[in-house]
């Protein structure tokens, strides 16, 4: 998927303008964030459970190589081939290799963000392999050639109306308003997609290193459809999903569905061990692994580490205020909300998505939700950090700070300066005491009217109640 981060500020403008956008992204609150609040209160200890799933992330990450090679082996004893693939390019040829060797014409796609990093649907189709997303979110986005918005529901931004006269322009069918029609309608259209596909491709949301396995979590049965029907089974996933022990898998299970989706537990959760054995009623004939780089070794033993931790559940989005207001679209690439605002940067390079660390309130929503403690809030602040150090920002918003900073050393200069903004302000702001206009901030101010302060700092108030 190419990038587009650094068209953030444009992009979040027009989504603010997006009536049919933001009535969408209503129903964020109840689906996600109220239902996670009531899949967590039925849960005791959740502190501690979050904790232990931090704790086993990172055990994973301090060993990562191990714990790789580990699988390796397991996965090969099991009868998978297991592939490394560097860039999202060598991901791409690898599985194009897959499939000229065994004269795959045809393959049923399984919902995948690694595949999207690396737009092997593209990849696929210059090989002349027709491709079929059997995710129904990833359906109605191929039929109307748009990338996900969200990791978990990627259509989150369509309304049924919408997909609904799609389905009508794509299947030339009659127009249908019911949600379970319309699940029928894509089904008998996903069935010989099924049924004749040469290629089962998947993701996974963890490797277990003890075992050998992938594991797939999901809610519909489609990942299982993939995963078994078709002769050749592609997994492709990032190295970082890798958990030591099934012991382990057990306690992130326990928080990534409460987390994505408010369940106690999704539909459908598969562990993928080797191909089909002879006893085995069911399975491909080859199984492959696609270990995928991309990025994720440089940020080993880096200050943005933690995110490696992530599990995909989409927590911080769901919770974020911004995201809450623009979408996916907005971020401009694979992973969007905070976790994107780390990982775009960490991935394409800070250059490329310089609006991605400051698209936050830095109000802590995403680090207090996250299942396993990543500290979102100071990796944004370390990145916009290094975005200063870097010279990055516009020259004008450095002086300013270098200014402010300056000026916030000095406790008299701070004193006088600050008693004169707040007198200026308050007399600014009328009658009606509103600032509909900031000078230097029209950024913030072109949007919202902002409360004039009183006319006296704060040290002036706290010093007057304390002589009182």
């Amino acid at each position: 998927m190419e990038c587009s981060a650094g068209e953030f500020k444009h992009r979040a403008a027009q989504k603010l303008g997006d009536v049919k956008l933001q009535a969408a992204l209503r129903r964020l609150q109840d689906k996600f964030v109220d239902g996670r609040a009531a899949a967590l209160a039925e849960l005791d200890g959740f502190d501690s459970l979050a904790d232990a799933a931090a704790a086993v992330r990172e055990r994973a990450l301090a060993d990562l190589d191990g714990y790789l090679l580990r699988f390796e082996r397991e996965a090969i004893a099991r009868g998978a081939h297991v592939h490394w693939a560097e860039t999202g390019a060598d991901a791409n040829r690898i599985v194009v290799e897959i499939a000229a060797a065994h004269g795959v014409r045809t393959a049923a796609k399984s919902k995948s963000m690694v595949s999207e990093e690396c737009g092997l649907n593209h990849a696929l189709e210059q090989a002349g392999i027709r491709v079929t997303e059997t995710d129904l979110g990833e359906y109605i986005l191929q039929l109307a050639q748009e990338p996900p918005s969200h990791i978990v529901a990627p259509v989150v931004h369509k309304s049924k109306e919408e997909i609904s006269e799609l389905f009508h322009e794509k299947h030339h069918t009659p127009r249908k308003t019911d949600i379970a029609e319309l699940c029928r309608e894509a089904r008998e259209v996903l069935r010989p997609a099924f049924l004749g596909a040469d290629m089962g491709i998947s993701g996974a949301n963890f490797l277990v290193a003890e075992t050998g396995s992938a594991v797939i979590v999901t809610n519909e049965g489609n990942g299982r459809l993939v995963t078994t029907l078709p002769r050749v089974h592609v997994v492709i996933t990032g190295i970082e999903k890798v958990v030591p022990t099934l012991e382990d898998l057990a306690t992130l299970l326990r928080l990534l569905p409460r987390s994505a989706t408010g369940q106690a537990i999704t539909n459908y959760v598969s562990l993928l061990t080797g191909a089909k054995g002879e006893r085995d009623p069911d399975g491909p004939e080859q199984m492959h692994v696609i270990l995928l780089d991309n990025g994720r070794s440089r940020l080993l033993g880096d200050e943005l580490q933690s995110i490696l931790r992530c599990i995909r559940c989409g927590a911080c989005m769901n919770h974020c205020p911004v995201y809450q207001n623009v979408g996916g679209h907005a971020y401009g690439w694979v992973y969007p909300g905070p976790m994107g605002s780390v990982l775009t940067p960490a991935y394409q390079g800070l250059e490329n998505a310089l609006d991605l660390p400051h698209a936050c309130t830095m109000c802590g929503a995403c680090g207090a939700v996250c299942p396993v403690r990543i500290p979102l809030p100071d990796l944004l602040r370390r990145l916009r950090e290094r975005q200063t150090e870097r010279g990055l920002r516009p020259w004008r918003e450095r002086l300013a700070l270098r200014l402010w900073a300056w000026t916030a050393k000095r406790a008299t200069l701070y004193a006088v300066g600050t008693r004169a903004a707040a007198w200026l302000l308050a007399r600014a702001g009328g009658k009606d005491r509103l600032l509909h206009r900031l000078p230097g901030a029209a950024g913030w101010s072109a949007g919202r009217d902002m409360p004039a302060p009183p006319g006296r700092t704060f040290r002036d108030l706290y010093r007057e109640r304390g002589r009182r």
